[in-house]
């Protein structure tokens, strides 16, 4: 059986975002530093996030982790800084297994390596078995970029570093959602914890349509129903391609008390490239324990 390497290697570093440290770094401050939040009441249980290439949803993701670095500041006043950060992405490649999470002992960004929190992910794997008929399946050299991508935003929000729960769905059932949201909330309860859905909206229509999609898409994230997430993806309504990934988010956040979900940032790729003929749809959004 071939040997898997305790680091995960980037897939996409220098493609989806700066390979040099220095300016990746910048980027990413750059990002969050021009993000305008609006006063944000209670505690900040997660986050939802795009996962384009940064020149794209860049600078909506950096009201995303403008919220977490507050948040993050707030926290360490009170001796509570963000130790543990659960990712949950879609799976976009054609594995067989519904839920998935990695094989390394960490991931490896230009801005360094991000440890993987194996003891919590052990926990994580009885508390999913206990709902659902499979549990994490750990994969190696996986080039999933939905959860990288947030990697790099993660490192300078949180900068005193973090432990990672790597969670990807490919099944996109309400009850493989449920069942990890659940345990996931099991798992971080007590824990200074934080939650990050990663997906992007629509994809591929004009400027117009993309919009009536995300927002309709954005208003049922906020109205804080995981199931009415799935009904609204199947009538075509609104798109988001990590519909799953947000709906486990919100169970998970439910558990540990969030009880409201606010939209931050919304942009296209056309706001990014100038055409709007046919674009992808990024949003950002905190959801808050009131």
């Amino acid at each position: 059986m071939p040997t898997v390497a305790p680091v995960r290697p980037s897939p996409i570093a220098g493609a989806w975002y700066e390979s040099n440290p220095s300016a990746l770094g910048l980027a990413v401050d750059e990002y969050m530093n021009r993000a305008h939040l609006p006063e944000l009441s209670g505690e900040l249980i997660g986050v939802i996030a795009p996962h384009a290439g940064h020149i794209y949803s860049g600078p909506v993701a950096g009201y995303a982790f403008a919220a977490v670095r507050s948040e993050n500041n707030r926290r360490a006043k009170q001796g509570r800084p963000i130790r543990l950060v659960a990712v949950v992405s879609p799976m976009h490649y054609p594995y067989y297994e519904p839920l998935l999470t990695s094989a390394h002992q960490s991931y490896w960004t230009p801005l360094g390596e991000v440890p993987i929190a194996h003891d919590k992910l052990a926990l994580l794997q009885v508390a999913v078995k206990k709902r659902f008929s499979a549990g994490l399946q750990p994969v190696a050299y996986d080039r999933e970029h939905s959860l990288e991508i947030e990697l790099p935003f993660l490192q300078r929000a949180l900068p005193d570093g973090f432990e990672l729960l790597p969670l990807m769905i490919h099944s996109q059932s309400p009850k493989a959602a449920e069942a990890l949201g659940l345990a996931l909330g099991e798992v971080l309860a007590d824990q200074n914890a934080l939650l990050v859905a990663s997906t992007d909206l629509s994809h591929f229509y004009d400027q117009k349509t993309a919009r009536l999609l995300d927002q309709t898409m954005l208003e049922c994230f906020e109205a804080f129903d995981p199931y009415s997430i799935f009904r609204l993806e199947a009538s075509g309504r609104g798109q988001a391609c990590g519909h799953a990934a947000v709906a486990a988010v919100l169970w998970a956040a439910h558990t540990l008390g969030a009880n409201t979900v606010r939209t931050l940032a919304y942009a296209t790729s056309g706001d990014v490239t100038g055409d709007y003929h046919s674009v992808v749809g990024y949003g950002a959004a905190a959801i808050l324990k009131l």
